[in-house]
């Protein structure tokens, strides 16, 4: 087994000192560090804010723990349609027929007619507008033909996600002892959703929506609280409280808040969702205040040469396969530390894009990001000529 060995390279802190430049020079000489405070506690059981392009958490509460999710469930019956989209399988103007299980679920509805032939469009504005638990039905059944085939896809799909707090038994979010969530896990779905399926994450931020003469508001206060704000679902019942996995964006940084388990008994059901708007608000406008995402080293750059033995090529770059941002308190970009885990040596054949070592990046002593180190070219066996030397060279450095 080859001998791990951490190098230091002079070349890679480069990078980060030209990228930290701009804030440095934008600062008085007699600007003081900004403070970040800690985020007060909320009055929620669970609660996470996320940065969307690195998946950070920058704030947490319980974000593991099994909580009832209510209506957050629908993000995921939206995730398993849009999937099926992407495939081909269904198009926007595909109808789905109206069930009578469909017509008769309780709860909050789009107030579909049984028989009635729905678009997929409207059906996907009737779930995520007024979170109509007909329409998550009606959905469920014209994708997968049974509720219980569509739920065993929106498992799959979570287990994909790396949602390991989480169970679905059905498709709307009204109350089962086997249904559960996390928030950590809401957070991941939610930026799932956004970064793979761009093209529908409109229907998040709609307000209203008419169906059959219903004109209906979303529940969702934060789209009214916060002009940044844009996504993405609310949820209620008596067992989860109220919940909310909201998202803004502000210039390049988009900022995922969930908040799980609020309730004022005291106050309305409108009430009580304006305040769960404010709560989410709250983590979001921390969130953008007190923290900063950079771009520390582009992908498929070389970060630094390494010698390769018994190859076509003596020498080889490594570097990143994708652009690798962190995110940090503000103030505390120049406190980063870089460095690189590489084999003592690298023996031919090797492929493009094999990992051969690793990046890690830390924020004093915790590490905030961590990433492959690929090889950037192929470089394949040498010739006998280039072996037989690198054979004698590796005895005599040996001896």
């Amino acid at each position: 087994m080859l001998k791990s060995l951490r190098i230091f390279v002079a070349s890679l802190f480069f990078p980060l000192i030209i990228i930290a430049m701009p804030f440095a020079q934008a600062s008085t000489p007699s600007a003081l560090p900004v403070p970040v405070p800690k985020m007060p506690p909320l009055p929620a059981k669970a609660y996470v804010l996320m940065d969307y392009r690195t998946g950070q958490v920058l704030v947490a509460k319980n974000p593991n723990e099994h909580m009832a999710p209510a209506s957050t469930t629908k993000l995921m019956t939206a995730y398993v349609v849009f999937q099926e989209l992407k495939a081909g399988r269904i198009t926007l103007d595909t109808k789905f027929r109206v069930s009578d299980k469909a017509w008769r679920q309780g709860g909050s509805r789009m107030f579909l007619n049984p028989g009635s032939e729905v678009t997929v469009n409207d059906l996907l504005q009737g779930l995520l507008v007024p979170s109509g638990n007909d329409a998550a039905m009606t959905l469920a059944q014209g994708v997968a033909g049974t509720e219980q085939a569509f739920v065993s896809l929106m498992n799959s799909y979570a287990k994909h996600l790396g949602m390991k707090n989480t169970h679905y038994s059905n498709p709307t979010g009204l109350p089962n002892p086997d249904l559960y969530v996390s928030a950590l896990d809401l957070a991941k779905l939610a930026r799932a959703i956004i970064m793979q399926f761009p093209q529908y994450y409109h229907y998040f931020s709609e307000k209203q929506f008419t169906w059959n003469n219903i004109h209906q508001y979303n529940f969702n206060k934060l789209l009214w609280l916060d002009p940044t704000a844009d996504g993405l679902k609310t949820g209620y019942t008596k067992e989860a409280g109220y919940c909310l996995v909201g998202s803004a964006k502000r210039g390049d940084t988009r900022m995922i808040a969930v908040i799980m388990g609020t309730n004022d008994p005291k106050e309305t059901s409108e009430q009580n969702y304006v305040r769960l708007a404010r709560l989410d608000d709250a983590l979001l406008n921390y969130g953008f205040r007190f923290y900063k995402t950079h771009l520390l080293y582009e992908g498929g750059k070389p970060l630094t040469t390494t010698r390769v033995w018994y190859g076509a090529k003596q020498t080889i770059g490594l570097g990143l396969a994708a652009p690798l941002y962190v995110t940090v308190p503000v103030g505390q970009y120049s406190k980063l530390n870089a460095s690189m885990d590489l084999p003592a040596t690298l023996d031919a054949p090797l492929a493009k894009g094999q990992a051969v070592g690793k990046v890690v990046v830390k924020l004093g002593g915790r590490v905030v990001a961590e990433r492959p180190l690929v090889t950037l070219e192929a470089d394949p066996v040498g010739s006998l000529w280039q072996r037989v030397r690198d054979t004698v060279l590796q005895w005599f450095n040996k001896k």
